[in-house]
């Protein structure tokens, strides 16, 4: 079936990348819907600072593949999407409370020490392994990005409310697996294919418990009056 679809495809390769290539550097817009709601509520600590802080480790791990691989365009849509995602952080940590801002540093922190020990390790090993293997480590937090929020599954059922959910960011992120998983089956890359098919899985099944479940707190029950003594 692949193989079919990959000899319909391969003609339009160029095209497809270059397709995956657009919606990729628009996704990067994609936080400015969230961060117009946690504008609108005055706060983020509704909302988890993963999307932002992951899409930063992501860019600058993505910029050094790219200097290793020599690719200028994709050496520009990663600084771009860098200046995004930083600035999304900035504006998440300024609407953030007291409280809520300690564990964004120590989670900045903690990114911080994983992109250096990353880099370093980057800079020593063979060119040639470190490019797969990179790869690989991006392809893994892309599947963290994407499945984080299903660790939240058990209180959405319960709240029976999607709050607190990046809707834009998990919509554009379907959209970026997708096209790409195009690409990798017009390029007959079956490791690319299972890679972007699995993020569309995780995609879907959040996209799913939008359609079960609002986006707005569940109102809550009132208490039935008691009867009243005879």
């Amino acid at each position: 079936m692949m193989e079919t679809l990959g000899d319909l495809l391969a003609p339009h390769s160029e095209l497809i990348a270059k397709v995956a290539g657009t919606i990729t550097t628009l996704q990067f817009l994609s936080g400015v819907a969230l961060m117009n709601d946690i504008r609108k509520k005055g706060s983020s600590d509704v909302y988890p600072v993963g999307p932002f802080l992951g899409g930063v480790v992501l860019t600058v791990l993505s910029l050094k593949l790219a200097n290793i691989m020599n690719d200028a365009a994709m050496i520009n849509t990663n600084l771009i999407g860098l200046v995004i995602n930083f600035v999304f952080l900035v504006g998440f940590y300024y609407y953030a409370s007291s409280g809520s801002r300690g564990t964004i540093w120590k989670q900045i922190g903690c990114s911080s020490v994983f992109l250096l020990v990353v880099t370093a390790y980057a800079n020593f090993e063979d060119p040639a392994k470190i490019e797969f293997r990179l790869g690989m480590l991006i392809t893994g937090i892309l599947v963290w990005l994407v499945g984080s929020p299903l660790l939240h599954l058990p209180q959405i059922i319960e709240k029976k409310s999607t709050e607190g959910m990046p809707f834009p960011i998990i919509l554009a992120g379907n959209m970026v697996a997708a096209s790409w998983m195009v690409y990798a089956i017009s390029i007959k890359n079956t490791v690319m294919v299972l890679q972007n098919l699995l993020l569309l899985v995780l995609g879907g099944i959040q996209l799913a418990m939008f359609a079960i479940y609002p986006n707005k707190p569940a109102a809550a029950k009132k208490p039935k009056d008691s009867k009243k003594d005879k």
